[in-house]
């Protein structure tokens, strides 16, 4: 690792953690703050009138980045996380400024993640000369006609994107998560640009952590969370190893197919195969688990996630 790249790590870090108390701040005075869902445990129901939307400081990583590596790939990817921010901005202001738990419907959700992955997409495709192909083990690649390589990746992208922000439901929950996987694309890519946003939002997240970390004095709602789903995907596209993500998104799909095996299974049962989900809220309420020791076992199944994807690329891809 290059002193540059110390450097965009450090000042990363040093600028979410001095900051994120003048956006707590600025969030509590204009009272934006969290609503809770009624069908929550009671110890998520004392999380009312905490701030929301702290992602927002994550954006100073997308400043950082572009300071640091000012090439076209570095302002895709930048461009990427704030116009995912901004869609989870939008579901988190009207859940903040109205206290309404249910923000924006699901539905104008769905189509403006489709919107922004679509156009994103295409101009990775012209702009970037990503070809339309997965790779494969051994290095070889199934090759696809265009448009089903973007009917398959832009669904990939959009469900990536939400299983990610699903796992946001604990205090650090997500950035525990998430700092592996972004050290992961890190370590593989031969991409300056790509090291460098990696870094750089590793830096930003433990920098958020010191206010994030149970108990949280401010949640960095869908604005950081479908912000980080959205480029960890695109990344995954770029770096081409979709093929990996069964085992590297392990943690987030867990909670993606906990919440739609037990939406299944209830219209057909009326019974519920988990306490509660996403999954995470199973183990708080069937096992006892603090928030803490979910965060560290949850986090330590994605670092070693991100591992074991890492020799597979490195030995067998």
């Amino acid at each position: 690792m290059n002193f540059s790249l110390l450097r965009a790590l450090g000042l990363s870090f040093l600028l979410v953690a001095m900051l994120t108390p003048l956006l707590i701040w600025g969030l509590r005075t204009l009272k934006l703050t969290q609503p809770i869902r009624v069908e929550l445990p009671p110890d998520h129901q004392a999380k009312r009138g905490t701030p929301l939307m702290a992602g927002l400081i994550l954006l100073t990583g997308v400043a950082t980045s572009a300071y640091f590596h000012p090439e076209p790939l570095i302002v895709f990817l930048g461009g990427t996380f704030v116009l995912f921010s901004l869609i989870g901005f939008m579901d988190d202001f009207k859940k903040a400024a109205y206290q309404d738990p249910s923000g924006m419907s699901g539905r104008t959700k769905l189509i403006c993640q489709f919107a922004v992955t679509i156009l994103l997409l295409f101009v990775l495709l012209y702009q970037f000369d990503l070809s339309p192909d997965i790779a494969l083990f051994g290095g070889f690649s199934l090759q696809l006609p265009l448009y089903v390589y973007l009917i398959l990746v832009v669904l990939f992208i959009v469900g990536s994107a939400n299983a990610i922000n699903f796992t946001d439901g604990l205090d650090g929950l997500l950035i525990n998560v998430a700092i592996p996987t972004y050290f992961f694309f890190f370590a593989i890519s031969e991409h300056a640009e790509v090291k460098t946003f990696s870094l750089v939002m590793i830096g930003c997240l433990l920098g958020l952590f010191l206010y994030n970390i149970y108990p949280a004095k401010a949640f960095m709602g869908d604005t950081g969370s479908l912000a980080i789903g959205g480029s960890l995907a695109f990344l995954a596209v770029l770096e081409k190893v979709e093929i990996l993500i069964p085992l590297l998104f392990s943690v987030y799909l867990a909670e993606q197919f906990s919440v739609m095996l037990q939406v299944w299974y209830y219209k057909k049962t009326k019974l519920r195969i988990f306490r509660m989900t996403p999954i995470h809220f199973h183990f708080s309420l069937k096992y006892g688990w603090s928030e803490n020791k979910i965060v560290m076992i949850f986090g330590f199944v994605s670092w070693l996630s991100a591992i074991v994807s890492w020799l597979i690329w490195r030995f067998l891809m």
